[in-house]
């Protein structure tokens, strides 16, 4: 299951009743863990929130990642809400495709004009690729996370 490469066809996609539980038993690392909450409550969030957009990140076949927006096209705000790449498959540049995926997605959206995010500053999170992203750092801090906007 860890051999496919990091040329891999990089897609989002709905997770069914036949996938769900691969998506769950994905995990980032121990030291990550108190960074992202587990895919499996990010989707039962997701089925009580109105709002949210969420996907299975596969590379060619594989499932290596979760990723879920709070969408509210009418007031033009669009959050991602939690992202998280498999420890096995982390450094692969997956969590950068899917980032690229995302804000084409945001972008063609009703009064897009933002992505924001919240990030915790700590070793072993994505705040470099956010920033290698275009994201800047607002001086807002939302429930002890850090938050970031790239301007669309």
């Amino acid at each position: 299951m860890n051999e496919i490469g990091q040329n891999a066809k990089v897609t989002l996609r709905r997770i069914t009743a036949k996938t769900v539980r691969a998506i769950c038993n994905l995990n980032v690392s121990d030291n990550q863990k108190k960074l992202v909450a587990p895919n499996a409550v990010s989707i039962a969030q997701a089925y009580f929130c109105r709002n949210a957009w969420f996907r299975a990140i596969y590379a060619d076949e594989t499932p290596v990642g979760f990723v879920m927006l709070y969408e509210v096209p009418k007031r033009g705000k669009y959050y991602l809400w939690r992202f998280m790449i498999d420890s096995k498959y982390q450094g692969r540049g997956y969590g950068r495709r899917t980032l690229e995926l995302v804000i084409e997605r945001v972008k063609k959206l009703p009064k897009a004009k933002a992505l924001t995010l919240s990030v915790v500053r700590a070793e072993g999170g994505a705040e470099n690729l956010y920033l290698e992203s275009g994201f800047m750092f607002t001086g807002k801090i939302e429930e002890g996370e850090h938050v970031m906007k790239l301007n669309l």
